[in-house]
């Protein structure tokens, strides 16, 4: 089985494919519109929360099979029908057009996978395998999630804002690079490793008013 390249991909305003109508297309539905993407749904019926993401307008869908014509101007195609056939046809068919394809109940015949996340806002560990053990990933996965609780989550957002802020405001490269050094120390780890996250982002807080006003 062939090494990954890990990448995250930007999927804001994409167009994006599932084939399928059942639960498990329903979660990578879910998963794609968390990250903006257009998705549109192809598949003879659906459950009931995608019913209501298409009266709602969030979701694209044509009822009937898969027919080649779906990938037309396709940037991602997840690939989560019950029918390994019509999963093996689009694999193969996205990938003659050179598309991103996941076929989820078998990986390796597309061209990516996609790998056990944890999500806290903005932060997002990925664990994968390369395939080989997704019980293992799965298992990492549940370790992290204890470890790493949703107050990470608005310290990334206040990180990114004073990030933003300290390239926009600070032209010297020496003087940017100690900012941007001094807002996270190991005092901030633990505050959030404790589940302290008003002290923790009192703590990047102060750390950046105080390097602003150092010469």
């Amino acid at each position: 089985m062939p090494k990954c390249y890990p990448v995250s991909l930007i999927l804001s305003q994409r167009p994006c494919l599932v084939v399928g109508g059942g639960s498990i297309a329903e979660r990578k539905v879910l998963s794609l519109l968390a990250c903006e993407a257009k998705v549109k749904v192809v598949s003879p019926a659906l459950t009931p929360v995608l019913q209501e993401l298409v009266k709602k307008g969030q979701i694209s869908y044509r009822q009937g099979e898969y027919e080649t014509s779906d990938l037309t101007g396709v940037f991602l195609v997840i690939a989560a029908t019950d029918q390994d056939e019509i999963n093996r046809r689009v694999a193969a068919e996205a990938m003659n057009r050179n598309v991103l394809v996941n076929v989820v109940d078998d990986p390796p015949r597309g061209n990516f996978y996609v790998p056990a996340v944890v999500r806290r806002g903005s932060l997002q560990i990925a664990i994968s395998t390369d395939g080989k053990s997704p019980l293992l990933a799965r298992k990492i996965k549940e370790e992290l999630e204890e470890r790493y609780g949703p107050e990470y989550g608005p310290v990334v957002d206040l990180l990114g804002e004073i990030r933003h802020d300290i390239l926009e405001h600070t032209p010297d490269s020496r003087k940017r690079r100690d900012l941007l050094t001094s807002i996270l120390d190991d005092q901030v780890l633990q505050l959030l490793a404790r589940g302290e996250l008003k002290q923790a982002k009192e703590r990047v807080i102060n750390a950046y008013h105080r390097g602003r006003s150092q010469p």
